[in-house]
């Protein structure tokens, strides 16, 4: 017997409206969001302390943030720490917001 080419939902988006597609979606979304994990004075202490001696010496680092539904990793030199702002630049990349910062290595 040959193969069975089972598409899955793909053959039954034809007949489904385009609200109940975007409803699917956005429920498959939800399913795979992580939650944001809450971290100790003692963690929040060492992240501030490696941020401040990346900026200062000008080395790569590695910063692992929240993007609000999954853990993303930034690579590169710091240009910038925005205390006003809240946020971290990279150099050649855009800001990270420093309350969204899970952990940093200095590569």
């Amino acid at each position: 017997m040959g193969k069975v080419n089972d598409r899955g939902n793909m053959k039954w988006t034809s007949l489904m409206l385009p609200e109940h597609i975007q409803m699917l979606k956005d429920m498959w979304e939800d399913r795979e969001a992580r939650p944001m994990p809450i971290l100790d004075e003692q963690k929040l202490t060492e992240i501030n302390r490696v941020l401040q001696m990346a900026a200062h010496d000008s080395l790569p680092v590695e910063i692992k943030y929240y993007n609000g539904r999954d853990y993303l990793t930034a690579k590169g030199k710091i240009s910038r720490i925005n205390p006003l702002d809240n946020c971290i630049q990279l150099e050649g990349q855009g800001k990270i917001m420093a309350d969204q910062v899970l952990d940093v290595y200095i590569e």
